[in-house]
């Protein structure tokens, strides 16, 4: 046999041996075996450079540093799921569903939901070519040559898979593995790790891939992006998936009712703690892939999907003190500091009092033997007191009257939870705070300068407000502490790099008060300049869609402003993106301007995003609901019987797709 064929026998071998361990669980041979035979290999491949291939078993084992992970934007957004913590949210969610589908029988996936980190790695021809982490869901950084090192994830795959799509999963940390990774740190005298999932995210940016390789991490893959022409729906999905050579969890059911979904779930409620891995709750898909595009999503999450919570762990411990923290909107957050407890795997000391209102219901005091979860929330909670432990001389708890840090009376405006400090200029946490979110990575994305940078400007009297930080110069930066001649060059770089940040983005940074990236982009798109924003009415906000009465009136009151007048004049000065910079016009015609289409069903002659391209090449705009505002919906096949209702009761006109064209190719009203 020649040195090539040997080399090439070797590597499907060894491959197998992986598959068959790593995602079947179900090793054929000894670690023994494997090692004698990957070394044979090894050698091999030492000897004859000439045959190296970059998906070789013994690639493996990592190697590659990177010392900056790449910044990449998901071609498809990474979402988050909207959380449900009892049956009945899941059967409100399940109405929701038919008020668009109509009344149509549905089936659902049941699938566990893990506890790990979102990976998103993309497949072409069968390689992988790149995986990249959830990040902001947006974007976020290429791990690929650590995501390599994980044998339960394929570098080739098998079958008829499709030609390009996307993955998504998450990377775990098995009990055992982190148990064995703790007893050799605890052996050389090292503090343990924490828990298992930060563990795994952490690992995913070590720089040396090596190391990434000696960890026992485990892939778990749930979702296919990019083929549900070819998949129809999510159950077949991950029948494929398998097939292909990914590890999916067999745990996953198709189900025809709620019923079915509920025998999953409380099934799961108590078995999930024979499981290898952590598990905190059950994913329930619509299954069908045209139910899930009907459906679509709101500004942060699927409607065709929905997380079910199993009840949290819960820890009792002692209410040491209450403190309160000021944001940048001015809200005061009162905060319970604990005695330290072990709390579902990490120490908890202190958890959210959220408001007044919340420590008056609770009658909370300080010595208190207080019950404490982690819900849905990444901070803590209390959720109640032990009053059987509660001493005769505790007091209960006054709410401040004056802010913690500038000392100005707090102020509770009708029907709102929250106190809030009114020193808008004058506070110091307000003003660090505000510009902490204006160079965040969702908003201006300065880098060189962190949050506690901007604390030390501020300090250091650099700081007022964001447009200061335009006049800053190298030499005021140097001689700070923990700053350098590099540190101080990258920052002022930084700076300069955010003036050429869109609009859309300057107006989010701006943190005008319930103005998110999503209202933020809806009003870039509408009035494309901020002076057209500025003079725009009550009346005209309200009009533009998706704004209600709470954001226009926050606009209002935050463009009335003088020193906020002062600073936008500023900014323009200094040369940021305060207007939309027009593209390349590459409308077809103005058919349709001036009115908003609603497409629904299947199509023969378009795609979907192929109708969407057509409308607003002719002047149209797109929006995902029907509503007093649309002006056509275009049905096509299948189209849900809950919208085609609204749409006769609206009165708006309904087209099938030989309308549609009849209207283009007419140009008829």
């Amino acid at each position: 046999m020649d040195v090539l064929q040997q080399i090439t026998d070797l590597r499907k071998e060894l491959n197998e041996h992986n598959y068959n361990y790593y995602v079947l669980d179900n090793p054929t041979i000894s670690d023994l075996e494997f090692d004698k035979k990957l070394k044979q290999l090894q050698d091999l491949e030492v000897k004859h450079p000439e045959y190296f291939d970059e998906d070789s078993p013994t690639q493996r084992v990592g190697g590659a540093v990177t010392k900056n992970f790449e910044t990449v934007v998901h071609q498809n957004r990474m979402y988050s799921l909207e959380n449900s913590y009892s049956k009945q949210d899941v059967l409100d969610w399940e109405q929701r569903l038919q008020r668009v589908l109509g009344n149509v029988p549905l089936q659902y996936t049941c699938e566990l939901k893990y506890d790990g980190a979102s990976i998103s790695i993309t497949y072409e021809r069968g390689k992988l070519v790149r995986a990249v982490t959830r990040g902001d869901g947006f974007q976020g950084d290429d791990v690929t040559a650590n995501i390599k090192t994980i044998k339960s994830v394929p570098v080739r795959l098998k079958g008829n898979y499709p030609e390009k799509f996307e993955i998504r999963g998450e990377i775990i940390l098995p009990f055992s593995g982190f148990e064995k990774m703790n007893q050799e740190l605890i052996e050389i005298g090292e503090t343990p790790y924490s828990n298992p999932r930060n563990t795994a995210s952490g690992s995913l940016k070590l720089q040396d891939s090596s190391l990434v390789a000696k960890r026992p991490l485990v892939c778990l893959l749930y979702n296919i992006v990019g083929a549900n022409d070819i998949l129809k729906n999510q159950f077949n999905a991950l029948q494929k998936a398998r097939e292909f050579g990914f590890k999916v969890p067999e745990q996953s059911i198709l189900a025809t009712s709620m019923e079915e979904v509920f025998a999953f779930i409380d099934f799961w409620d108590t078995e999930r703690f024979t499981l290898p891995y952590e598990t905190d709750g059950v994913v329930i898909k619509v299954n069908d892939f045209y139910q899930q595009e009907e459906l679509g999503y709101t500004a942060k999450n699927p409607r065709w999907a929905i997380a079910y919570k199993f009840k949290t762990e819960q820890a009792e411990t002692k209410l040491l003190d209450i403190t309160y923290q000021v944001g940048r909107t001015g809200a005061i957050t009162p905060v319970a500091n604990l005695e330290p407890v072990q709390l579902a795997g990490t120490i908890v000391k202190r958890a959210s009092l959220h408001n007044a209102d919340q420590i008056q219901k609770l009658d909370i005091r300080v010595g208190d033997q207080v019950y404490v979860e982690k819900g849905g929330e990444i901070i803590p909670k209390i959720v109640g007191v032990d009053l059987s432990q509660r001493s005769s001389s505790s007091e209960p708890t006054h709410y401040i009257e004056n802010c913690p840090e500038c000392g100005t009376a707090l102020v509770r405006k009708e029907g709102e939870a929250q106190h809030y400090c009114p020193n808008f200029y004058g506070c110091p946490p307000q003003i660090i705070g505000r510009v902490q979110h204006y160079i965040s990575r969702k908003a201006m994305d300065i880098d060189g300068l962190g949050g506690e940078t901007v604390a030390l400007l501020y300090n250091n009297g650099l700081l007022q407000n964001y447009a200061d930080l335009y006049e800053l110069k190298k030499e005021q930066i140097v001689p700070l502490e923990r700053m350098a001649e590099k540190s101080a060059t990258n920052l002022i770089k930084g700076i300069e790099a955010s003036k050429n940040i869109p609009f859309e983005r300057v107006l989010y940074a701006l943190g005008i008060r319930f103005v998110g990236e999503t209202v933020a982009k809806k009003l870039a798109a509408h009035y494309k300049s901020i002076e057209n924003l500025q003079l725009a009415t009550y009346e005209e906000l309200v009009m533009v869609d998706e704004i209600g009465g709470k954001i226009a009136e926050s606009l209002r009151l935050f463009f009335q402003n003088e020193e906020n007048q002062r600073i936008i004049e500023r900014l323009k000065n200094y040369g940021i993106q305060l207007a939309s910079i027009e593209k390349e016009r590459t409308q077809v015609s103005n058919r349709f301007e001036g009115q908003t289409f609603v497409i629904s069903g299947v199509f023969s002659h378009f795609t979907r995003d192929g109708l969407k391209q057509t409308i607003e090449d002719h002047g149209g705009k797109i929006a995902s609901s029907i509503s007093s505002k649309t002006h056509v919906v275009v049905a096509g096949e299948n189209m849900g019987p809950a919208k085609l209702e609204k749409a006769t009761k609206l009165g708006i006109k309904i087209w099938t797709e030989a309308d549609f064209i009849k209207q283009l190719e007419n140009n008829e009203g």
